[in-house]
């Protein structure tokens, strides 16, 4: 019996678990609540007078709900590898707890309040036993608390691929509606009308992204307004056109050696990319090895230059409107059981697209941080 309060009272030493599980439960109920809500404002915005604005919004609403399930699934997967741990580290002591409790077990209980050194001995061990039942009944309750979250975490990540499978085919069905109304629109005011014998004439003759940008005033055949976007005051505040984490900045080389005057930006499969604030479309379409190029100007002299993306939005010469969908982003998107062995792994959801943004003014390329906020 000694033997088996002593160890009993080592694994009290020990930090106790805690339930967590709910607190990850209630993040993943919201990410599948706004994904809910984004499903419902689908609907509506089929419906919608302004319908390219509705679907833009939605599909926004699908990334940050898929987003932040993705999340709650990764931190579930954090917290039952952190108690698969703890409790491998305590398996010998606690199968030492439980041979110990089971011999007493089998004791007659008299012989278990009597101690060979007589009554003094007797008296001491019944104060003892007083003292460790209630820390011993507590290393119970928490152990069988930790096993309980790691059920419930387990079960909560394989609930989640019904969320998941909803949430994927909501948002394809909102970019493939954005990407049909936007086609359809005709209500964006023109800034010019552009010459495209002029433009293919450009594409031919440059082979470099400056010569190209410096060109651009050529491919203009008529000017349609005198209206200029300009965006001059909120220099150096300026949201990202996508959601993601830069990867490069500005003059950073690559594995290969090669440095860019711009950022290179890791997004998520099929990412809407949109501008940052309003700006003229100055060309879209293929441009040398940069993919699909989006070119926009913000201010007079003032180029962003978007890059790599799979589908560019618009007509050249419009003026867009801030947050206006300009394209997505290339890649396919994950099966839900695949998201689920990237958050049982420990990592987050995949990025493998890159978004390249360059920003020039005049004639030479200028750093984006100081136009675009860090993300």
């Amino acid at each position: 019996m000694r033997a088996a309060l002593l160890l009993a009272l080592a694994l009290l030493a020990g930090p106790a678990g805690t339930a967590m599980a709910q607190d990850t439960a209630t993040a993943a109920q919201a990410a599948a609540a706004r994904l809910a809500a984004a499903s419902q404002s689908l609907a509506a915005a089929q419906a919608s007078r302004d319908r390219v604005a509705a679907l833009t919004e939605t599909v926004r609403a699908y990334e940050e709900g898929l987003e932040a399930l993705r999340d709650g699934l990764r931190r579930a997967a954090i917290r039952e590898r952190a108690i698969a741990v703890e409790l491998g580290a305590k398996r010998a002591e606690i199968a030492g707890l439980l041979g110990a409790l089971l011999s007493m077990s089998r004791a007659p209980a008299p012989l278990l309040l009597l101690h060979p050194a007589g009554s003094l001995g007797t008296a001491r061990s019944g104060l003892i036993a007083t003292e460790v039942t209630p820390a011993l009944q507590a290393q119970a309750e928490a152990l069988r608390a930790d096993l309980q979250e790691a059920a419930d975490l387990a079960a909560l990540q394989q609930s989640a691929i019904g969320t998941l499978e909803e949430g994927l085919a909501g948002a394809q069905t909102a970019r493939s509606a954005l990407s049909e109304a936007i086609s359809e629109r005709t209500d964006l005011p023109l800034r010019f009308s552009e010459d495209p014998v002029a433009t293919a004439l450009l594409l031919a003759s440059t082979d470099t992204l400056d010569a190209f940008a410096s060109g651009l005033a050529q491919t203009v055949d008529t000017e349609l307004s005198s209206t200029v976007p300009d965006a001059s005051a909120l220099k150096g505040s300026i949201a990202l056109p996508v959601q993601g984490q830069v990867l490069r900045g500005f003059g950073e080389a690559d594995a290969s050696g090669v440095a860019r005057p711009g950022l290179v930006i890791a997004t998520a499969p099929r990412s809407l990319v949109s501008t940052p604030v309003a700006a003229t479309l100055r060309f879209r379409g293929e441009l040398l090895d940069y993919g699909n190029v989006a070119i926009l100007e913000p201010a007079a002299g003032v180029l962003v230059i978007l890059a790599g993306l799979a589908e560019v939005y618009g007509r050249t010469g419009e003026i867009l409107p801030e947050g206006a969908a300009i394209g997505l982003m290339g890649g396919e998107l994950p099966a839900p059981h695949e998201i689920l062995t990237e958050t049982a792994q420990g990592g987050g959801a995949r990025q493998p697209e890159t978004l390249y943004l360059e920003v020039r003014e005049g004639d030479a390329p200028v750093d984006p941080a100081t136009w675009f906020a860090p993300a």
